[in-house]
């Protein structure tokens, strides 16, 4: 039997129309079936099946979490105890973690599923999920197709019906990417929303975590759950929760701002045609709209670069053969040791930002490109800053193009960082953005819209995305 959302789930078990040991026996039928998608990197088979009878009972006995019965995949940078966390590369290849990350514990202690890790780049590092010593995941609409990256595996697992809702993260657009990718819901919250105790670190003052899911109330309640101020993170801060349900409008007037600086040259005329389609719908249903002006947007996509590798190079350094993970057996010195392990354990992706980010933080080039971009970091968000102060939320592309091709991109790391052009803005000004599935291109691939807010209104996004999609009637 299906269900329009975790919520109707628990409901349908209560009344013993739906099986939740069935239901997570079919999502592993499923995941089975098309793991030529290669979507995760561990399945927890027999530990689910296991959970799910407890859980059940749980529901029938009304005792309950808020999430019984959701069946949760979660990206393979997120530590779980007791179960591996290779950040889908060689040099973790049998790491277990010791701890649970506090997004996941907190949907376990919701009585969440957790029914296996999700493939991703390289310790979080690409756009189209073809970084990953487990090899690259395809796109379930179209399989010659990447699903988007680095959250790729989690954004499939959910597009492909092979779990209800999933966690990802985003250090400048690997939730809301893949999400608009695969044709599903996908949020980066506001940074310090979501504790990152236990994400492993790609770039530290940008990493976030996020729900994928096919339903916007889905979205909404798992944020809802992850939320909050933790001890174990400095970052993560007390703010207003997130609302579940999700509150209506009601006759509020709402100002919807629409950057000149997203709508040039670069975007696909199909995604711009689609997106102003759909202001038109908001238009027509009392929505205002204003053209505002974000300038730094050109800066987005190299202000992003030096800042994340100099974070990724610091953060990597931990990976040397000494203490754990991956260690070369061709080493006779200790020198030999680090060179020999790090080359062999890391890909060409991790590898090029390592010596990217150790360049800009170097001698001689620190003031030069460093210090420089965390000066435009702070005009990004000031340009943001402005334009929220003028309307309520942002709507802009989320990519430039639909999905594209396995390999089409790979040679070119330039073009494969423009893939990101439109996401990277909201991770180095720290607010919240969803991606919305908006409809389909001639070559039936998904287009998303992303909306954006200040810090914090992660509430009025999720309103204005129900209303969105109770109108365009999905």
């Amino acid at each position: 039997m299906e269900y329009k959302n975790i919520t109707e789930k628990i409901s349908l078990i209560k009344e013993g129309k739906i099986s939740l040991v069935q239901n997570v026996k079919d999502f592993l039928s499923r995941i089975e079936a098309r793991k030529n998608l290669n979507a995760f990197n561990f399945v927890f088979a027999e530990e689910a099946i296991a959970k799910s009878e407890e859980v059940e009972n749980k529901i029938k006995s009304g005792k309950h979490g808020k999430l019984a019965g959701a069946v949760i995949a979660i990206k393979d940078v997120l530590a779980y105890k007791n179960h591996p966390l290779t950040c889908s590369s060689k040099i973790l290849s049998d790491f277990i973690s010791i701890y649970t990350a506090t997004a996941v514990k907190k949907l376990i202690d919701e009585d969440a599923i957790i029914i296996g890790k999700t493939n991703c780049d390289e310790f979080a590092m690409g756009s189209s999920n073809e970084n990953s010593a487990f090899g690259a995941v395809l796109n379930p609409i179209d399989e010659t197709r990447v699903p988007g990256g680095s959250s790729g595996g989690s954004a499939v697992a959910v597009a492909a019906d092979l779990c209800d809702v999933s966690l990802g993260t985003d250090t400048g657009g690997s939730i809301r990417q893949p999400a608009a990718f695969c044709g599903i819901f996908g949020m980066k919250p506001t940074y310090g929303r979501v504790s990152r105790f236990g994400l492993t670190a790609f770039a530290s003052s940008f990493d976030t975590i996020g729900p994928f899911a096919k339903s916007i109330e889905d979205v909404a309640l798992i944020l809802n759950v992850i939320s909050g101020k933790d001890a174990n993170d400095s970052t993560s801060v007390d703010s207003n929760p997130i609302d579940y349900p999700i509150k209506e409008f009601g006759n509020k007037k709402i100002k919807i701002g629409i950057p000149k600086e997203y709508f040039g040259e670069g975007l696909d005329n199909e995604i711009k045609q689609k997106i102003f389609d759909v202001v038109e719908i908001l238009k027509s249903n009392g929505i205002e709209f204003e053209s505002v002006s974000l300038p730094m947007t050109e800066y987005n996509i190299a202000t992003y670069y030096i800042l994340t590798t100099a974070e990724a190079s610091s953060n990597l350094a931990r990976y040397d053969g000494a203490r754990y993970g991956y260690r070369s057996e061709k080493s006779e010195t200790l020198e030999e040791m680090y060179v020999n392990s790090r080359s062999e354990g890391f890909g060409n992706e991790v590898k090029r930002r390592i010596m990217l980010g150790t360049y800009v933080l170097s001698s001689g080039y620190y003031d030069a490109y460093y210090r420089k971009a965390q000066k435009v970091r702070r005009l990004i968000k000031e340009d943001f800053d402005k334009a929220l102060a003028q309307v309520d939320l942002l709507i802009t592309p989320t990519t430039p193009s639909v999905a594209f091709k396995l390999g089409e991109k790979s040679s070119d790391p330039l073009q494969m960082y423009l893939s990101d052009i439109y996401t990277t803005s909201a991770n180095l000004a720290g607010i919240p953005g969803l991606n919305i599935p908006i409809g389909i291109s001639k070559e039936r691939l998904p287009i998303g819209m992303q909306i954006l807010s200040r810090h914090f209104d992660e509430n009025k996004i999720f309103q204005i995305a129900s209303f969105t999609k109770n109108l365009l009637g999905r």
